[in-house]
């Protein structure tokens, strides 16, 4: 099973991952402009599994690039509030 078959897998995916950059040190610039990188890369290459997905990638392909960055950053935000809930 991809982590992309379950929105809950991906955040999950994306919250280890996070947890792993800012334990090397990566700081928050970097860490957001390599989550807009991996959206580009998504919405571009990988087809939706699920609604979340779709939703997303329509959000994503609709955005200015600025727009994208907030997408980016909020996808950000909702992973490090996971563990928080």
């Amino acid at each position: 099973m991809s982590v992309l078959d379950n929105f809950d897998s991906w955040k999950g995916f994306l919250a280890d991952k996070l947890q792993q950059a800012q334990q090397q040190g990566m700081n928050q610039q970097t860490i957001s402009n390599m989550a807009e990188e991996v959206g580009d890369y998504l919405a571009q290459n990988v087809e939706a599994k699920n609604g979340e997905e779709a939703v997303l990638r329509e959000l994503w392909n609709a955005a200015s690039e600025e727009e994208q960055q907030a997408i980016a950053n909020t996808m950000i935000k909702m992973v490090q509030n996971q563990g928080n809930n």
